[in-house]
């Protein structure tokens, strides 16, 4: 082993655990501080929902998303999916808190949440193309 390929082998581990590290963080916040409160209807969560409009059946569903999202966060094969898809949540909730609920300020959460799943389904993206279906031809 040349020390080019053992310093690439040392790099790929450290950016491999950072990752990990990361996926453990967000994938617990999503399950255990996003989605949790929603699912057992929480005051905020509740109040939140309500000014949205959109019934309560939306926060349901946003919270089956979260839970989904955050548990393929800490699964090997699905964690880039499941930041890409979590990242599209976040642009929902940067629009919804922007516009609907008329509290630009709060866009803060979403947004650094969104650079932080950026970087994972970027690290990760070779996971994600190796899931794609291969051209034959």
């Amino acid at each position: 082993m040349t020390s080019t390929t053992s310093a690439t082998a040392s790099t790929n581990r450290v950016t491999n655990r950072v990752l990990w590290g990361f996926q453990i963080l967000v994938g617990l916040f999503f399950i255990v501080a996003s989605a949790a409160p929603k699912f057992f209807g929480e005051a905020y969560a509740v109040e939140t929902f309500t000014q949205i409009g959109a019934g309560q059946w939306f926060r349901y569903l946003v919270a089956v998303l979260e839970l989904a999202g955050g548990i393929g966060l800490l699964t090997t094969r699905l964690a880039a999916p499941a930041a890409l898809g979590l990242m599209g949540l976040m642009i929902g909730a940067a629009f919804t808190q922007a516009v609907v609920l008329d509290a630009p300020a709060m866009i803060l959460t979403p947004a650094i949440l969104f650079v932080v799943l950026a970087a994972i389904a970027w690290g990760r993206r070779a996971q994600l193309t190796a899931q794609l279906p291969s051209r034959a031809g």
